[in-house]
């Protein structure tokens, strides 16, 4: 009766099936890890920008690295900025994906340690790319500022190559080690993406906060995956059983038209 699923057509077909099943499986449950791990995030995310502000050496040092909990804290530090020796992080994006730098502006603090303070994105509009561009100027003299506590960067993490031979003042990753190097002097651990104070005619554009990861997105893939996966067996049942009408159909006309025509 279902002898054709011996046939080369169905036993291909059946393998097909076969392997689609578990795959289907196994991307949906992908799907479900992605999930979860970005649910996590923003948990983690929106745990961080609730919590209080704290100082900024309450939670890093020079030499230390940035956990995940402590990223995206708000800290807040004593001092003043050193423009003498500030730098911009080249190919930077902002909010509309126009390429330009980010400003790079040591914050001395009272103690005399330094901290990394992103002060937010310029646009690379200069008459070249090797000039260092105009920037407008920070608050002088001792403030206190307020930013969100970020680790260092790595090619690892952001796979943004550390290039060499760059024009004077200016870098690829936002290191802090790299940073302690050519400042010549203790520099604390991640930076700082700045708040407040609020830049003039918001130059630079500051950074804004980290969006939500569409977790519902990967949840519903994965139901979408796991419903594909009991859709298969269900399909290639409906397809025997179309097979098996067709071939008894067959079956059943062939006698009837060898049958000699009645005189």
């Amino acid at each position: 009766m279902y002898r054709f699923l011996l046939s080369r057509q169905w036993v291909i077909l059946t393998l097909i099936a076969v392997l689609l099943i578990p795959t289907m499986i196994w991307l949906g449950f992908w799907q479900m890890h992605r999930y979860e791990d970005r649910t996590a995030r923003n948990d983690l995310v929106a745990r961080a920008l609730d919590a209080a502000p704290v100082p900024a050496e309450s939670l890093t040092a020079p030499g230390k690295k940035i956990t995940t909990s402590e990223r995206y804290r708000t800290v807040t530090a004593k001092g003043h900025f050193d423009t003498d020796r500030e730098v911009v992080v080249r190919r930077r994006t902002d909010s509309d994906d126009n390429i330009g730098y980010h400003v790079l502006t040591p914050f001395v603090l009272n103690d005399g340690k330094i901290l990394l303070v992103n002060r937010g994105w310029i646009p690379a509009d200069g008459p070249s790319q090797t000039a260092f561009p105009e920037i407008p100027a920070p608050p002088g003299g001792e403030i206190t500022v307020t930013g969100r506590l970020m680790p260092d960067e790595t090619t690892e993490a952001s796979g943004i190559k550390d290039l060499e031979g760059l024009p004077d003042r200016q870098i690829m990753l936002i290191n802090s080690e790299q940073q302690a190097d050519r400042l010549d002097a203790p520099v604390l651990g991640g930076y700082v993406a700045l708040i407040e104070p609020e830049p003039e005619n918001n130059t630079p554009e500051r950074i804004g906060k980290p969006g939500n990861a569409d977790a519902a997105l990967n949840f519903a893939y994965a139901i979408q995956w796991w419903l594909f996966a009991a859709a298969v067996p269900v399909g290639w049942w409906f397809l025997v059983r179309r097979e098996k009408r067709e071939r008894e159909t067959a079956e059943d006309v062939a006698p009837a038209q060898a049958e000699p025509a009645k005189v």
